[in-house]
C-alpha cells in the first residue's frame, strides 16, 4: 500500500508539472453590471475590454500566454459586486480584474481587493479622495473633469448652479467639491437634489429648477434615470437654449438611450469623445464598430476600459510576471498611446495623466469638442493643489 501511495504521488507530480508547462492561458476577471439600471452604461465597457483581449491574444498574448476572461455580473448592486469580486479572486484565481462603474460598487469591492491583494482596473471618472494600492484608476480624477467643467460653466453661463444627482458617493462628493468651488468663485448653489438609482419621476425637481432659474444645471445622475430626467425637462420646455445642462456621467453610449433630441446642445465633460481627432482613435473606432456593429458608439469609459487591458498587459511584460505587486510596481510611469492621446500612470497615486475635454452634444448623438487642455493634466485625486478644497 505504501509503495502504491508513492507511485500515485509521483504520478500526480508528473501530471501537475506537465499541466503547468502546457498551460498557455492567464485568467483575468471582467466585473460589470450586465443587468439592472447600470447595464445601460457598463455593458459597452465590457465589450471594449473583450475587444482589447482579442487584439492582444491575436498579437501573441501576454508573456507567451493567451488571456482567458471570466465574466461576472454585478447586477447594478454594490453588495453583489463585492461577492463576485471575492469569487473571481479566491475561487477563479484571476490575476487582475477589470470592472465596476459606480463609486458605490468600487467602494464595495475595494476592501476585498485589499484583503486578498488583488488588482482592480477601474475605468470611470470619479469623485477622487481615494488612492488604493490595489486599484488602477483609468478614468478622470476630479481635477481632470469636475473642477475644470465648473470653471468653464461659471465663465460661460454664470455662477448660479442647480445640482441634481443620484443618491450615492460620486454625486454627493462631487457636489461637495462643486459647492466649495462655487463659494470660492462667489457663486450660488440654487438647489441640490438626490434621487435613488433607477428613479423615474423628476416632476418636482423640474418644477423647482424652473422656479429657481439657475444659469446652468449640473447633472451627476447615473444610469437609466437620465432618460426620464431629460424627457421631463423637455416636456416642461427646458432645453439647452433655456437652461444648459453640464453632465458628468453621460457619454455617447448613454446619448443613444436618452435620445439626441432630448440632449442636443447640452454639455458634457470627459477626456475622450468618439470624435477625438487622433490617428489611434480612428483605428479604435473602426475596430470597435467592426467587432460590434456600425451603429455602436465609443465613449470615454469604453475607451478607458480598452486602455486598462493594454496597460495591464504592458505592465506584465515590463515586470516579466503576472504577480500583483510586480505588475503594480512596473506600472509606475508607464505610458501608452491611447485613442484619446498619450496617457501615463502616475507612480504615486496610480491615476492617469489625461487631457480634459468639454463637448457639446449634436443632433447625431455624437459630441463636438468645444474646449480642451493642450497637454495631459497630472491627476490630483485629493485636490491638494487647490486652496479652496482644503478640508474636503
Amino acid at each position: 500500500m505504501k509503495k502504491l501511495f508513492i507511485l500515485l504521488s509521483a504520478a500526480i507530480v508528473i501530471f501537475s508539472g506537465c499541466g503547468n508547462k502546457t498551460d498557455n492561458t492567464v485568467k483575468v476577471g471582467l466585473l460589470h453590471s450586465l443587468s439592472g439600471t447600470m447595464a445601460i452604461s457598463e455593458t459597452a465597457v465590457r465589450d471594449s475590454e473583450i475587444l482589447a483581449i482579442k487584439e492582444i491574444n491575436k498579437a501573441g498574448g501576454v508573456l507567451g500566454k493567451q488571456i482567458k476572461y471570466i465574466e461576472e455580473d454585478g447586477s447594478s448592486d454594490a453588495t453583489v459586486f463585492a461577492v463576485k469580486a471575492r469569487k473571481l479572486l479566491q475561487d477563479d484565481n484571476v490575476v487582475s480584474v477589470f470592472g465596476c462603474w459606480t463609486s458605490a460598487s468600487r467602494k464595495a469591492v475595494k476592501p476585498v481587493f485589499e484583503e486578498l491583494y488583488g488588482l482592480l482596473w477601474y475605468p470611470v471618472q470619479y469623485e477622487g479622495m481615494e488612492a488604493s494600492p490595489n486599484i488602477m484608476y483609468m478614468g478622470a480624477s476630479p481635477n481632470q473633469q469636475v473642477v475644470p467643467a465648473i470653471y468653464y460653466c461659471a465663465d460661460t453661463f454664470g455662477k448660479k448652479m442647480y445640482l441634481v444627482g443620484s443618491n450615492y458617493i460620486f454625486p454627493q462628493t462631487a457636489n461637495r467639491i462643486i459647492k466649495a468651488q462655487l463659494n470660492y468663485l462667489g457663486g450660488v448653489c440654487a438647489g441640490e437634489e438626490y434621487v435613488p438609482l433607477g428613479h423615474t419621476d423628476f416632476s418636482s425637481i423640474v418644477k423647482d429648477i424652473i422656479k429657481q432659474k439657475p444659469d446652468v444645471i449640473i447633472n451627476t445622475l447615473n444610469g437609466s434615470s437620465n432618460i426620464y430626467f431629460f424627457e421631463q425637462l423637455k416636456q416642461e420646455g427646458i432645453n439647452a437654449s433655456v437652461i444648459p445642462t453640464m453632465s458628468f456621467s453621460i457619454a455617447e453610449e448613454e446619448i443613444k438611450n436618452i435620445g439626441a433630441e432630448n440632449l442636443k446642445d447640452n454639455l458634457v465633460a470627459w477626456n475622450y469623445f468618439e470624435t477625438t481627432q487622433t490617428e489611434r482613435n480612428a483605428k479604435f473606432v473602426s475596430d470597435y464598430k467592426s467587432e460590434y456593429g456600425i451603429d455602436r458608439v465609443t465613449d470615454d469609459p469604453i475607451e478607458a476600459g480598452y486602455i486598462a487591458v493594454y496597460m495591464w498587459a504592458a505592465a506584465c511584460e515590463k515586470a516579466g510576471s503576472f504577480d500583483v505587486e510586480d505588475v503594480r510596481m512596473a506600472s509606475k510611469g508607464l505610458s501608452f498611446t491611447a485613442p484619446e492621446g498619450s496617457v501615463m500612470i502616475d507612480g504615486y497615486n496610480q491615476h492617469l495623466y489625461k487631457q480634459v475635454r468639454i463637448g457639446k452634444i449634436n443632433a447625431d448623438g455624437l459630441i463636438d469638442e468645444i474646449w480642451t487642455t493642450q497637454t495631459p493634466i497630472k491627476p490630483d485625486p485629493y485636490l491638494s493643489t487647490y486652496e479652496w478644497a482644503r478640508g474636503l
